[in-house]
């Protein structure tokens, strides 16, 4: 099965309740392969206060429903490691990027998936190292899946 992680930038349009958002689309199909069993998803556990942060200044009256609607949800956390920590710490001596971002980046690096992003910028500057792609040139897998969430 396909490993996908997706970053704050793409999990955040699952929540936000704007449909002039760049690739919402795109971002919604994601998010239903992966209810559908279509991909797998992993995530590095920094993602909630990723995404907590956005949704608790931006729309605090709804922070509460939209994050526990988040977290129900149930992406896998992947755990911390010494590789996790090499890898993450390569990307970040090899390209001028945030440790967050690299942090999911390593995470599709070391489960042999690929990194989901909104954010052109990184996937334009660590495009040489692999396993990235921009969320506008994601494009969904194919075929029947068996549904585990609703």
């Amino acid at each position: 099965m396909i490993v996908v992680v997706p970053d704050a930038s793409v999990i955040l349009k699952w929540a936000l309740p704007s449909c002039d958002e760049p690739d919402s689309d795109r971002a919604l199909l994601l998010r239903n392969a992966i209810r559908d069993d279509l991909v797998r998803a992993v995530v590095p556990s920094l993602w909630l206060y990723e995404v907590g942060n956005t949704v608790a200044r931006r729309f605090p009256t709804h922070a509460d429903a939209w994050l526990s609607a988040l977290v129900k949800f149930g992406l896998e956390e992947a755990p911390v490691s010494p590789r996790w920590l090499a890898q993450v710490l390569e990307l970040t001596t090899c390209y001028p990027v945030s440790f967050y971002d690299a942090a999911y980046h390593a995470t599709a690096l070391i489960h042999g998936g690929v990194f989901v992003t909104a954010d052109e910028r990184y996937t334009g500057t660590a495009l040489p190292h692999g396993s990235v792609v921009n969320l506008s040139d994601w494009v969904p897998p194919r075929g029947p899946g068996p549904k585990r969430r609703g």
